[in-house]
């Protein structure tokens, strides 16, 4: 678990990969086989609706693809997607036999973190992403054991002989670095510790002690749109307490993570300071315990209930 977080961090990627199938399939074809000019039947199939709201499927008559089927319903005019991107891309998976809504993202208006990496991702949403630009509606069908393996997914209530309908929105593309306007940090903000340009820690040395406030400072005013409560937003950060010698979570040695802003999910002092910040922006936040952790701390992360936390944030998306 990540301590900034109050509840146990990536439950919805851990719901998609483990309940949708997002994870590889067990199908036994190493090699899938798909077509993006051939759509067998998906003309029975209509998608209305802009990009970023929630489609309105409907189906005249079932769906029954033998492959793997990928058909561009919006061209977005954004960075084209390519392995190893990640995107923040609203899901609508319905049953192509039954005819039914399966699943939404949109339900709790949360858009999920893909990266475009075959290990990570089923064929069919590979489909659904590579090469595809960002702005993009795109539906994909396949049989169910290509998108989830010979089981099919029983959770989302599709048979193994069913067909897989998708409708996937690629919202917005995640930045690898802070872009923006380098900015002077004000006397509380201790240095940066860096290797090879990547953030390891915080030295203190010299630094006023903490007065108690919730603080914020640019180091990088981002050049993107403020990030607004209730969006999903995609972070790199590193905390550390006041006076530590080490971080006590991170992220900047692996991938970048998400979550929602200014809803609760995160400690207050993230949610107060946050939102209203612009997407490319890297910030540090000084936070006193009663926008942390409070008088209890996180003594599984080594936080004393009088901690001030200091947390160098990268906001790289925003939707």
């Amino acid at each position: 678990m990540k301590p900034v977080f109050r509840r146990t961090r990536r439950v919805l990627p851990l719901l998609l990969v483990a309940t949708l199938g997002l994870g590889l399939a067990s199908c036994g074809d190493d090699e899938p086989s798909s077509s993006s000019s051939s759509n067998d039947n998906l003309d029975s199939v209509s998608v209305e609706g802009e990009v970023g709201t929630e489609p309105k499927v409907t189906f005249d008559g079932k769906v029954d693809v033998s492959e793997i089927t990928t058909e561009v319903l919006t061209e977005g005019d954004g960075p084209e997607l390519a392995t190893g991107d990640q995107v923040l891309s609203h899901l609508w998976i319905g049953n192509g036999f039954t005819e039914e809504k399966a699943f939404s993202t949109y339900d709790a208006e949360k858009p999920e973190l893909l990266t475009v990496d075959e290990q990570q991702l089923s064929p069919l949403f590979i489909e659904a992403v590579d090469g595809q630009t960002v702005g993009s509606r795109v539906m994909v069908a396949a049989p169910a054991s290509e998108a989830f393996g010979e089981q099919g997914n029983p959770e989302l209530g599709i048979g193994n002989k069913d067909t897989v309908v998708v409708v996937v929105d690629l919202m917005s593309d995640v930045l690898e670095e802070p872009s923006g306007q380098s900015a002077k940090p004000p006397s509380w903000v201790p240095d940066l510790v860096e290797k090879d340009g990547v953030p390891t820690g915080f030295d203190f040395k010299g630094v006023p002690e903490p007065n108690g406030q919730l603080r914020s400072a640019d180091l990088v005013k981002g050049d993107g749109a403020k990030v607004e409560k209730g969006q999903t937003i995609v972070v790199n950060y590193l905390g550390q307490v006041f006076g530590g010698k080490q971080p006590f979570d991170e992220s900047f040695s692996g991938d970048p993570t998400s979550f929602q802003i200014g809803v609760g999910a995160v400690v207050p002092g993230w949610d107060k300071t946050l939102v209203g910040t612009n997407v490319g922006s890297r910030v540090v936040l000084a936070i006193p315990p009663e926008d942390g952790y409070g008088k209890q701390g996180n003594p599984q992360a080594g936080i004393k209930g009088d901690d001030t936390l200091y947390f160098v944030v990268d906001v790289l998306a925003a939707g």
